[in-house]
């Protein structure tokens, strides 16, 4: 019954493909996998919020006719200003499963997904006829390129040549080649900033910082999150014993007794609750008032994303070390990039501003 299912959808997929999209093209994704494309592709599903951060950003938007469930929830309410459209886009599934069925009926050339969803749903989708791409963002080992917690001999090295190959990748598939070397460029040169201001802090100075999230779950090492507090001059105090993201015990943090702590975007409830609980008071951080909202700019997941590093890490690094920093106007930076790459200006929420940027 389930090859009969899979020989039909295979069927109905076929029958609604224009001659003009044949595939007739090849890219590697980023699972090693070999992916024949149509040679113009204007018809994509996006099962991964930082793939759609992307191709909204490659100004591929109107390519879009499906999104992933809960887009909003990892992107934050804010984005549907930048990206309007993507409030009508069907919603077909998530990270690790999809409705066969709805997305079929889109008719899409393409469907990203990220580089650990199922075996059996990449299968799913590929016997319909349709092209799946995997995006990972990181360059990682063979056996690790699967892994949502991979073990990475170089993380710096992971992530920055992953985040632009998963960026050439993305935009090779939709036709934004010009546009992804722009982001690129632009991403790697605005960091420099940064790394040159920071260059002669000893490492034993560095100040102690670490990731709040929900339920006392952090960012150890092996995710980009450790590397944006590295760049940005935190010693993140979950670095040697959290690998990947986890819950720790709330006597692990008063033991670590952080001197910052910051809180991405979409909780800032969690703001809240570390400053009213009893149990957070006697911490530095708490004491000190250094605990911080990030801006949305500084998107902090897993995985990078072009603004955390082209200006994410510079307010992190601004909030640590402001001395270093006194001529930069994060407003003017965040606003430039905003114009520059979602054809916006930047608008800060309220809690953007009581993170104080």
């Amino acid at each position: 019954m389930r090859a009969f299912i899979s020989l039909f959808l295979l069927g109905l997929a076929l029958s609604f493909a224009p001659f003009s999209s044949w595939a007739s093209r090849q890219v590697t994704d980023q699972l090693g996998r070999q992916v024949t494309l149509p040679d113009k592709v204007d018809r994509v599903v996006v099962l991964q919020h930082q793939t759609l951060n992307l191709l909204v950003q490659l100004d591929a938007t109107d390519d879009i006719v499906g999104v992933l469930n809960n887009w909003k929830k990892q992107l934050g309410d804010g984005y549907t200003r930048l990206a309007p459209s993507l409030e009508s886009k069907a919603q077909v599934g998530d990270l690790t499963s999809v409705n066969l069925e709805s997305l079929v009926a889109l008719h899409p050339q393409v469907v990203f997904v990220t580089n650990y969803a199922p075996q059996e749903m990449i299968d799913q989708i590929s016997q319909t006829g349709i092209a799946v791409v995997a995006i990972s963002l990181r360059e990682d080992a063979k056996d690790q390129a699967g892994k949502l917690n991979p073990t990475l001999e170089n993380e710096d090295k992971a992530y920055d040549e992953g985040l632009k190959n998963g960026i050439r990748l993305i935009g090779e598939v939709v036709n934004r080649q010009k546009q992804a070397q722009a982001l690129i460029d632009y991403t790697f040169s605005q960091r420099q900033l940064v790394s040159q201001r920071l260059h002669n802090i000893p490492t034993d100075q560095r100040i102690r910082t670490y990731m709040a999230n929900p339920e006392l779950t952090t960012y150890g090492s092996g995710k980009y999150t450790g590397l944006m507090m590295a760049h940005a001059g935190a010693m993140n105090v979950a670095a040697a014993t959290v690998k990947g993201f986890k819950q720790v015990a709330m006597e692990q943090v008063i033991a670590w007794d952080p001197q910052v702590i910051f809180v991405q975007d979409r909780y800032p409830e969690v703001v809240d609750q570390i400053n009213q609980d009893p149990k957070w008071q006697a911490i530095d951080a708490v004491k000190n008032h250094r605990v911080y909202l990030m801006p949305e700019y500084a998107k902090a997941w897993g995985y990078p994303m072009p603004e955390a590093l082209a200006i994410g890490e510079l307010w992190m690094a601004k909030k640590l070390y402001p001395q270093k920093f006194t001529d930069i106007n994060m407003q003017k930076q965040a606003d430039d990039y905003y114009q520059r790459f979602y054809r916006t200006h930047y608008v800060g929420t309220v809690e953007m501003m009581r993170a104080g940027i």
